[in-house]
C-alpha cells in the first residue's frame, strides 16, 4: 500500500466516471479491487474477458514492491535506508525521471523528498502525538530537497544519508497508466481505469458516444457533503484531482491539510481548495495537480495554459470566504453539464 503526499487514500476531490451506453456486440466487463490504500476499478468493452483481476492485482503488486512505503521489502524503502543510493527497477526509475521533470517545471513546488515532513505532520506510515513546532520543521528541512538527488541511468544517489523519497504524489497516476497500457496491448479500444479517483480512459464507447466523468467538489455550505459540480465528456486522456477539503488532520483547534509545502515545511494554506487536471496520461496529471495547488489562482491558470495538452478546473475560496471556481478554455469545452 502506498501512502501519499497527495495522498493515496484519495478521500479528497473524487472523480466519478459514468460508463453507460449501448454495447452492440461488445460486452462490458468490470473488475474491482483494493490496492495502494484505496479502491480500484477497471471497466472495458470487449468481445471476451481479456483482462483478469489476477492480472490487474499482479501488476499493482509489482509496482507496490517498487514504490510502496508500506512494504518493508520495497525498493523505495531500501533506498530510503541507504546511505548514498542504489540502482532502481524500471518502474521506480521511470517515475523518478518524471518527478525531476515536474520538480524543475514547478520550481520546486513538487518535491519527492518531503517524506520526513509528511510523517511529522501525521500523514506518514506512523502515528503522531503532536504537530511539529518551528524548530522541528526547520531541522527536518535540512533533509528535504530534490537538489540532493541525482539520477544517472537507473542509479539514484543522494548527497545526504537522511534524504528519503516519497513518490505517492505521482506513483498512483503512473499505476493507472501501466494498467491502461496493459489494456491497450490486449487490443481493448474502449475503457476506463481508475485508482482512488485518478483515472485514464479511451473511447468512444461501442455506440459511438463519449465517456462521461463527474467532477466532484465541495458544496456551497461548508458542512454539506461534496457534490458533483460538473460532468465532462472526453474520448481519451487522464483526469486527476488534488485537494484539501476531504483529507486533513485535526487536533483540538488545529486543523492541517495533507498537502505539504516543501519550501516552508508547513501544510499548504492558500485560496485553492482543489485542482482537477486533464492531461494525455495520468502520471503527468497526477504529478502536476499537487504543485499547482501551491499556486494562487492566477498563477495556476497561467501555468496550465503554458503546458501543451493540459487543462484545469480549479475550486477556490474568494476573499470573502465564499467558494468559487474557474477553468481553462479547453476544460470548459469538455463540460456537458
Amino acid at each position: 500500500m502506498f501512502y501519499i503526499s497527495k495522498y493515496l487514500f484519495l478521500l479528497f476531490p473524487l472523480i466519478v466516471f459514468l460508463f453507460n451506453g449501448k454495447k452492440n456486440d461488445l460486452q462490458e466487463y468490470n473488475i474491482h479491487g483494493y490496492a495502494q490504500g484505496t479502491d480500484y476499478s477497471v471497466k472495458y468493452f470487449a468481445a471476451d474477458s481479456l483482462i483478469t483481476k489476477y492480472a490487474v492485482d499482479s501488476i499493482l503488486s509489482v509496482i507496490d514492491s517498487s514504490m510502496s512505503l508500506y512494504k518493508p521489502y520495497s525498493r523505495i524503502v531500501k533506498f530510503n535506508k541507504s546511505n548514498d543510493g542504489l540502482d532502481l527497477d524500471p518502474h521506480f526509475a521511470t517515475v523518478m525521471r518524471k518527478s525531476f521533470e515536474v520538480y524543475k517545471a514547478t520550481n520546486g513546488k513538487f518535491d519527492v523528498t518531503v517524506a520526513p515532513l509528511v510523517q511529522a505532520w501525521g500523514f506518514g506510515p506512523k502515528r503522531i502525538d503532536k504537530f511539529p513546532d518551528s524548530a522541528e520543521v526547520k531541522e527536518l528541512l535540512h533533509c528535504v530537497g530534490m537538489n540532493n538527488l541525482y539520477l544517472k541511468g537507473n542509479r539514484l544517489t543522494k548527497s545526504k544519508a537522511c534524504i528519503s523519497v516519497d513518490l505517492n504524489g505521482i506513483a498512483q497516476g503512473y499505476s493507472v497508466d501501466v494498467l491502461a497500457e496493459h489494456l491497450v496491448k490486449k487490443g481493448i479500444k474502449s475503457f476506463v481505469v481508475e485508482i482512488g479517483g485518478e483515472l485514464r480512459m479511451k473511447g468512444p464507447k461501442p455506440d459511438g458516444s463519449s465517456m462521461r466523468i463527474g467532477i466532484e467538489g465541495p458544496a456551497i455550505t461548508s458542512n454539506a457533503e461534496p457534490v458533483i459540480r460538473h460532468i465532462i465528456s472526453i474520448n481519451k486522456g487522464a483526469i486527476t484531482t488534488a485537494g484539501n477539503y476531504r483529507k486533513y488532520l485535526q487536533k483540538g483547534a488545529e486543523k492541517v491539510a495533507h498537502l505539504i509545502d516543501p519550501k516552508t515545511g508547513y501544510p499548504l494554506s492558500n485560496a485553492l481548495i482543489s485542482v482537477t487536471i486533464y492531461a494525455e496520461d495520468a502520471v503527468t496529471a497526477d504529478g502536476y495537480d499537487s504543485p499547482i495547488m501551491a499556486m494562487d489562482v492566477k498563477e495556476a491558470l497561467n501555468f496550465v495554459k503554458s503546458k501543451k495538452g493540459m487543462e484545469a478546473y480549479i475550486i477556490y475560496h474568494k476573499k470573502d470566504g465564499s467558494v468559487a471556481d474557474t477553468l481553462t478554455k479547453g476544460f470548459k469545452k469538455m463540460i456537458v453539464q
